[in-house]
């Protein structure tokens, strides 16, 4: 409770302080957790959840009930004694009874199970609906990432190809260099400005998407932290049928599932108990005051005490003919059953198959990183290779620039294969549940 009420006074810290927020992704997630309209509605449905489970358990408890009753009658009266008079007379009446449940068939613990068992199916729901939330965060995140990686890259291009350009312009001024070759880096110097506006609003527009994921309101001012390789790196491919395994145990919507099948079996067995008798006990006590208008009235707790009545009971209710309500409820119950079973047994074909094709997303992932990583090497060779000709004077600027572009398109690839890599290896996290936030 500690924790969530700081984590609450943080996010509050940045929606109102007004300045400048940069932030992890393990704050980005818990900003998002804690501002998410839709997880807070989640939330609620939790909570109907668990006041219904606690009002099930009440039922336990005996009923008490007191009352208090006033009466006037004009003309003939029955006084304390029960003889007719022709009096006015008031009367005044208190009672206090209480009842409880002995045995009703277990409905109630069955009624108690089943409500347990749904509070429990809401809290996956709510669970399952958190970790779709930091999927979505961290999916986002890094693509900002990448966003500033491409714009790093953009940037040390284009002050390259300025310094290049710097150069080439002394030497066409020594007559050491023909003029028309200096025309195809300038060219390359102004598509290079381009990419690098392009990058920064690409940037920009990727850091408004994860503050509106987040109901971030100051995302003018709004960035992120750039973590390490080693930060970023979660470990190498797991094994296919241990993460199904794990996704068995700790994936919410399968331990949804699970618990709204243990629901109905709760409310099954609470429809058959509605066929066993029901025993009740009961004890009341009461009393009366009298006052008859032209007599002589006894005292009030002269009265109150004579006129004391209690009692205690017991009622057995044996149902014999309730129109087939009782069977058609059996029926319906059980269908409700059978329906959640199907629904678990598709879940975990649907979970199976989303691993699968997550782990082969993964491992295609893998193996283009390594190939982009590999052709960008040699791509940078190649762009330096051309470099140093056209230093030497044995190379020409179309050669160099025509390397360049060649050099940041692989850049581009392999970091966009590192990026979808790691969010390949993210998702597999997930399903493991291996992934856990700060916030926990």
């Amino acid at each position: 409770m500690k924790k969530r009420f700081l984590l609450f006074i943080f996010v509050l810290s940045l929606t109102l302080g007004g300045h400048a927020a940069t932030l992890t992704l393990e704050q980005c997630i818990d900003t998002a957790l804690v501002n998410s309209l839709s997880l807070r509605t989640q939330r609620n449905s939790y909570e109907q959840a668990r006041l219904q489970y606690t009002q099930s358990k009440s039922s336990l408890a005996p009923s008490i009930q007191g009352s208090v009753g006033q009466n006037w009658s004009f003309g003939r009266s029955t006084g304390a004694d029960n003889v007719i008079v022709s009096r006015n007379a008031s009367s005044t009446s208190f009672d206090l009874s209480a009842g409880i449940t002995l045995f009703d068939g277990l409905g109630m613990k069955f009624r108690i199970d089943e409500a347990k068992a749904s509070m429990q199916s809401s809290a996956a729901a709510l669970e399952e609906y958190e970790m779709q939330l930091r999927l979505t965060v961290a999916s986002m995140y890094l693509q900002v990432l990448l966003n500033k990686q491409l714009l790093q890259v953009a940037e040390e291009q284009l002050e390259k190809t300025s310094l290049t350009l710097q150069r080439d312009s002394a030497l066409i001024a020594a007559h050491r260099m023909a003029e028309g070759e200096i025309y195809a880096i300038r060219a390359q110097a102004a598509q290079e400005q381009l990419n690098v506006l392009q990058a920064k609003n690409t940037l920009q527009l990727s850091l408004l998407d994860l503050a509106q994921a987040i109901d971030l309101v100051d995302f003018e001012s709004f960035d992120i932290v750039v973590p390490s390789d080693e930060q970023l790196i979660t470990g190498l491919l797991p094994d296919k049928e241990s993460v199904y395994q794990n996704a068995i145990q700790n994936w919410p919507s399968i331990r949804k599932l699970q618990y709204s099948i243990s629901a109905n079996e709760a409310a099954v067995k609470g429809a058959k108990a509605a066929y066993s008798p029901t025993i009740s006990a009961y004890a009341s006590v009461g009393s009366n005051y009298y006052k008859m208008k032209g007599v002589e009235n006894e005292s009030f707790a002269t009265q109150m005490s004579d006129n004391l009545t209690e009692g205690v009971g017991l009622t057995m209710q044996i149902p014999i003919f309730d129109r087939l309500q009782t069977p058609l409820a059996v029926r319906q119950r059980k269908m409700a059953l059978e329906n959640a079973q199907l629904q678990l047994e598709q879940e975990k074909k649907a979970l199976r198959k989303d691993i699968d094709q997550a782990y082969y997303n993964a491992a295609n992932a893998y193996v283009e990183q390594q190939s982009a990583e590999h052709s960008a090497q040699s791509f940078e060779e190649a762009l330096r290779y051309a470099e140093q000709k056209l230093e030497a004077g044995r190379g020409t600027s179309y050669e160099y620039t025509s390397a360049k572009t060649d050099y940041l398109r692989a850049v581009s690839s392999a970091l966009q294969a590192k990026y979808n890599y790691l969010f390949r290896l993210r998702i597999l996290d997930y399903y493991q549940g291996t992934w856990q936030t700060a916030s926990e």
